[in-house]
């Protein structure tokens, strides 16, 4: 009775140790299985970015063009059916500036000038300006909220329409609340033009 017990326990403790082997040269198995291969990225996606996003852009940023440095002082968020933009008002000394961010699919930057030397209104699909033909590239009407220093109510709405010549060169005119139209000259410009440091 005695010798079998033994054997039996024997038996046991040598079936635990053969699971205990089996399972280490699962584990061992298992750290040496090579990483699986990288997932497939887009090269031009904007990940790493050292300059920031755009789309993130708020009151009290500071933004850094390399020749200069200007501050964020008000933003507008505008949406019609369900597209947004933003227009981020620059410190300037005199006159008015201002930077959209639109995405359409892909982020769209302008640098806007205001010109209130200008008396035309956006009456035509065409319009001679300081020589140039600007054609009518989309009007319409958004609701915006205002954020920081813009000069505006919290909230209200805004009639626009935006020109644009042959070579790239953008006339616009916005009427906000049903004031009196301001035109505005500007460019496109590049994402990565700018650095973006983040306000408090």
């Amino acid at each position: 009775m005695v010798t079998v017990l033994i054997l039996l326990g024997a038996g046991l403790l040598i079936g635990a140790l053969v699971v205990l082997l089996i399972q280490k040269q699962k584990e061992q198995k298992a750290r040496q299985a090579p990483p699986p291969p990288p997932s497939p990225k887009d090269p031009f996606a904007g990940e790493g970015d050292t300059t920031g996003d755009p789309r993130t852009i708020k009151a009290g940023d500071m933004i850094d063009w390399g020749t200069e440095r200007t501050w964020i002082r008000g933003t507008l968020r505008l949406a019609e059916g369900g597209y947004t933009w933003s227009e981020h008002f620059l410190e300037v000394d005199g006159g008015k500036r201002w930077l959209t961010v639109e995405e359409d699919p892909d982020v769209q930057l302008s640098l806007w000038t205001g010109r209130p030397d200008v008396e035309l209104t956006p009456h035509s699909k065409t319009l001679e300006f300081e020589g140039v033909t600007y054609k009518l590239d989309e009007r319409g009407t958004a609701a915006y909220r205002s954020e920081g220093t813009t000069g505006l109510k919290a909230e209200g709405g805004c009639d626009y329409a935006d020109y644009e010549s042959n070579d790239g060169r953008l006339l616009s005119f916005e009427r906000f609340d049903h004031g009196g139209w301001e035109a505005s000259t500007g460019t496109k410009i590049l994402p990565g033009s700018f650095t973006i440091y983040p306000g408090s």
